[in-house]
């Protein structure tokens, strides 16, 4: 139970984090001034980088002896783990691919420099990052509900109601 608590609560905050950001900010990032933007993004690039490179990985290493038990015990749960693991993993390459290098451009940008398409860059980030957060969510749902339905399984196995 340790083993699953902690993948959750790890799996939890890393879909915290992504959908924090998009719900408090990405929805209306278009709507910032390129000074509020840098600012902002200079910030965040800070505040975030460090954290999530370790959330992330962890995240994914915790899911291993979760995915092990599951699928020793509970062939459902084994499988909605797998896609929710699976989906987070789409999550990072997408991070990787393109929200990161991204955020190294940008950590680079001062309003002197900025470039004169710097919206397009913006824009994308705004779309992957819109992306991996649905993903992440539909991975934790997934998560969850293998979680969930072994415990209600291993229950009903135990005798208790």
């Amino acid at each position: 139970r340790v083993v699953r608590f902690v993948h959750l609560f790890l799996f939890a905050l890393v879909v915290g984090v992504l959908w924090g950001t998009w719900f408090s900010l990405s929805r209306s990032i278009a709507a910032l001034a390129p000074s509020t933007f840098l600012e902002v993004g200079h910030t965040m690039i800070a505040n975030l980088g460090g954290p999530m490179a370790l959330l992330f990985p962890a995240t994914l290493l915790s899911a291993l002896p979760v995915l092990v038990r599951l699928y020793r015990r509970q062939r459902r749960g084994f499988y909605l783990m797998l896609v929710g693991v699976g989906l987070l993993v789409v999550a990072l390459v997408i991070t990787l691919t393109v929200n990161v290098p991204i955020d190294t451009a940008i950590g680079r940008w001062t309003v002197q420099t900025l470039p004169p398409d710097w919206t397009t860059s913006r824009d994308r980030w705004q779309v992957y990052h819109t992306s991996r957060t649905f993903v992440s969510l539909a991975g934790f749902g997934c998560a969850l509900a293998a979680i969930l339905w072994n415990s209600e399984h291993d229950q009903l196995n135990d005798g208790r109601t």
